[in-house]
């Protein structure tokens, strides 16, 4: 999962990216939901692979699951 995705306070301060590349993790996810298809984004973002894309909902997945979260209170 890391080998898709890399936190380095240097680059987009330090928010995650798809690995080797400038591309923030919540612009894939963005796209996605906009799109709602791999393909389109893989159109967009033509250096990514499927795979990458898998990676990256992987790592969402697991930073979700170990995450703590409180219900909105109204």
């Amino acid at each position: 999962m890391r080998s898709y995705v890399e936190i380095d306070p240097r680059r987009c301060n330090g928010k995650p990216v798809v690995a080797g590349t400038r591309i923030p993790v919540t612009v894939i996810l963005d796209q996605l939901s906009e799109s709602g298809s791999v393909a389109a984004v893989l159109k967009r973002y033509p250096e990514l692979t499927p795979e990458t894309i898998t990676g990256v909902l992987r790592y969402c997945h697991s930073v979700i699951e170990h995450t703590e979260l409180e219900p909105e209170r109204a």
